[in-house]
C-alpha cells in the first residue's frame, strides 16, 4: 500500500510541484493551502507524513502542530526562516525534520524517504517491546501513550520517545548526543541543550516520586532506572 503524504503550503505553485513529484514517486498525496483546511483534510485523509509550511495565513504551521500533538504522524517542517529558534520551536512542537526554502526537490524527496525508513524502524522496535511499566507509570509504545496513576499524561512525541528510550534500557548511560540521535534522528539544529530542556519537562510532569526514574550522570548525560 502506498504511503499517504499531506502537503500543506499557502503557495499553490509549491503545492502543485510537490504533489507532482511525490505522485511520480508512488505516494498517495493530499493537499491543503492553510492550517485550518489542513486539519479538515488530515481527519479524512489520515496521512503517514505531513510536509508542512510554517508561515501561512489564518492558522500557521505552529498552530497546526499544537492541534495534532501526540498523533502518530511524521512531520517535515518547511520554513523560509533561517533563525535557529524558529526551527527549534517547530521541532519541539512535534515536527520530526525540517527543510529551508528555497529547497531542491531532490533533497526534499530524500528527506521523505529517510522519514519513512525511520517510521518503519520505529514500528519494528515497538513490536519487540510494546509497553513498559514502572509502578503506577505505564508507557505504551504502539500508540505513544503514557499513563500515570490511571491518568493520561500530556507528553509531546519527543518527550514520550525520550522517556521510553531511557526506561527501555535501564541503567544504560546515554550521552546527550546519543539521545539526540535516538530520539530526533538527525543533526539537531538546537544543540544538546534541548535534551536537558525535555528532561526538565518530563521530571515536572512525572512529579516528585517518578522523576527519580531519570537519573543525571554528571559530566556525561542521563540514564533511566529500573525502579524508584
Amino acid at each position: 500500500m502506498a504511503r499517504k503524504i499531506l502537503v500543506v503550503d499557502d503557495e499553490k505553485s509549491i503545492v502543485k510541484a510537490l504533489c507532482y513529484a511525490l505522485k511520480k514517486e508512488g505516494y498517495e498525496v493530499g493537499k491543503a493551502f492553510d492550517g485550518i483546511e489542513a486539519l479538515k483534510v488530515y481527519e479524512v485523509f489520515k496521512p503517514d507524513m505531513i510536509i508542512l509550511d510554517i508561515m501561512m495565513p489564518r492558522f500557521n504551521g505552529y498552530d497546526f502542530c499544537k492541534k495534532i500533538m501526540g498523533e502518530k504522524v511524521w512531520i517535515l517542517m518547511v520554513t523560509a526562516k533561517t533563525d535557529v529558534i524558529d526551527k527549534v520551536l517547530g521541532l519541539e512542537l512535534g515536527a520530526d525534520d525540517y527543510i529551508t526554502k528555497p529547497f531542491d526537490i531532490r533533497e526534499l524527496l530524500a528527506r521523505v524517504k529517510s522519514g519513512i525508513r525511520r517510521m518503519d524502524k520505529s514500528m519494528k522496535e515497538g513490536q519487540r517491546n510494546t509497553s513498559i511499566r514502572r509502578g503506577e507509570l505505564e508507557l505504551i509504545y504502539e500508540n505513544r501513550q503514557a499513563i500515570l496513576r490511571n491518568e493520561d499524561m500530556e507528553l509531546t512525541p519527543k518527550e514520550f520517545l525520550l522517556l521510553y528510550e531511557l526506561l527501555a534500557n535501564p541503567n544504560k548511560v546515554y550521552s546527550r548526543d546519543e539521545l539526540l540521535d535516538k530520539v530526533w534522528g538527525m543533526e539537531y539544529v538546537g544543540g544538546t541543550r534541548t535534551v536537558d530542556t525535555h528532561i526538565q519537562r518530563l521530571r515536572r510532569k512525572l512529579g516528585k516520586k517518578y522523576e527519580k526514574l531519570i537519573y543525571t550522570v554528571h559530566g556525561v548525560g542521563y540514564k533511566g532506572r529500573a525502579d524508584i
